[in-house]
């Protein structure tokens, strides 16, 4: 008998193992555009399924010699589709928990950085746009960022011979809850955070400051916009840590848990910011917290120079009338729950319970 379900982990080490599988997404076409498992095939077929039409995949042609995953957004309506797969001969599951579930998958690829004898590496939650990096030097390593359950941190640590002794976050996150503290608890690290008067129980850094991992050096630069208290951080004068400031195709939002005026006011502020690290040499890495796009499973990791990405943002070149004019303009749909994940990582608390509903959608941090 097949196996109705398959867990979010046994998916993950399928496509980590670049087994053959067949992914079909059934969810509607504007939830599947906004956020999908890398490589997944389309169907709008929610609605029909969802009504009992025996007929809602009837037109659907997958390849019969492996399996297939169906995928929605909790994993009840998938079910219905698996079961229609299999009475046409496919060997179907349903993914359990959906996309809500997925979005705790993650991969990660090492960045090289040719002068230095640290060793960075990008941990990428897929299922939600986080990006995270894991700095390691010596016997000792530093996190950034992070977003993912504090044992995956730890376990790639000790893997390279690693002790986490350094935790920080570029700024106070809308979209995720920080596993930032938890880590540090779990590690017996340090937990800093750029100096601000909103987050609790946490050692501050401010511009100009240096942190010491190993035999790499991490400078502070305050990079105000998104939030009041956003930085960037850079390291050995070659990469740099961008947060929700600069991503690689576009800017940080600057009007989360803010009025009209003061999102102008930040919108101001982020491009002074921008201003700012385009000053640093051109060949710097940019290395973003977030991407908007579902990252495969291929251990390239999601970088590029500074000259590349003011190539790929050209509102970098405005004036600050037309970028504030501009960003305002087109700024996303806010992220879902966005007041309650703020004021949970402002306490530096945890909820109990599954955190999945709480953070569940795409990231919707940047502007492009």
């Amino acid at each position: 008998m097949v196996q109705e379900t398959i867990k979010m982990e046994s998916l993950r080490d399928m496509l980590a193992q670049e087994r053959p599988l067949t992914i079909l997404d059934v969810r509607p076409t504007e939830e599947w555009a906004e956020w999908r498992i890398p490589g997944s095939v389309h169907v709008d077929a929610y609605t029909a399924l969802k009504a009992g039409d025996p007929d809602a995949l009837a037109d659907v042609d997958l390849p019969t010699n492996q399996p297939v995953v169906t995928i929605c957004g909790a994993g009840i309506t998938s079910l219905t589709a698996a079961r229609q797969l299999r009475e046409k001969g496919y060997q179907a599951h349903s993914l359990a928990g959906g996309m809500k579930a997925w979005s705790l998958a993650w991969n990660s690829a090492d960045v090289p950085l040719p002068a230095s004898q640290v060793r960075v590496i990008q941990l990428r939650r897929t299922g939600k746009g986080c990006l995270s990096y894991l700095i390691g030097s010596s016997d000792e390593a530093l996190v950034i960022d992070a977003s993912l359950p504090p044992d995956v941190y730890v376990a790639l640590a000790e893997q390279h011979g690693w002790r986490i002794t350094q935790v920080i976050d570029t700024h106070i996150h809308a979209d995720h809850l920080s596993r930032s503290r938890l880590l540090a608890e779990m590690t017996g690290a340090t937990l800093y955070l750029p100096q601000n008067g909103r987050a609790a129980r946490f050692t501050p850094v401010q511009d100009g400051d240096v942190l010491a991992v190993g035999d790499g050096r991490l400078q502070i630069l305050e990079t105000p916009g998104h939030t009041e208290e956003s930085a960037a951080y850079l390291l050995d004068e070659q990469a740099l840590f961008s947060g929700d400031t600069l991503f690689l195709d576009g800017v940080g939002r600057p009007d989360l848990e803010a009025k009209p005026e003061e999102a102008q006011r930040r919108a101001r502020t982020l491009y002074r910011s921008l201003q700012q690290l385009q000053q640093l040499p051109g060949d710097v890495l940019i290395l973003p917290g977030h991407t908007s796009e579902p990252v495969p499973f291929d251990g390239a990791p999601l970088v590029a120079t500074l000259q590349a990405v003011q190539t790929r943002v050209s509102r970098l070149q405005l004036t600050e009338t037309e970028f504030v004019n501009w960003i305002l303009a087109h700024l996303p749909p806010t992220p879902p729950n966005h007041s309650h994940i703020v004021s949970l990582n402002e306490a530096g608390s945890w909820p109990d319970g599954d955190v999945t509903d709480l953070e569940a959608g795409a990231n919707r941090c940047a502007v492009s």
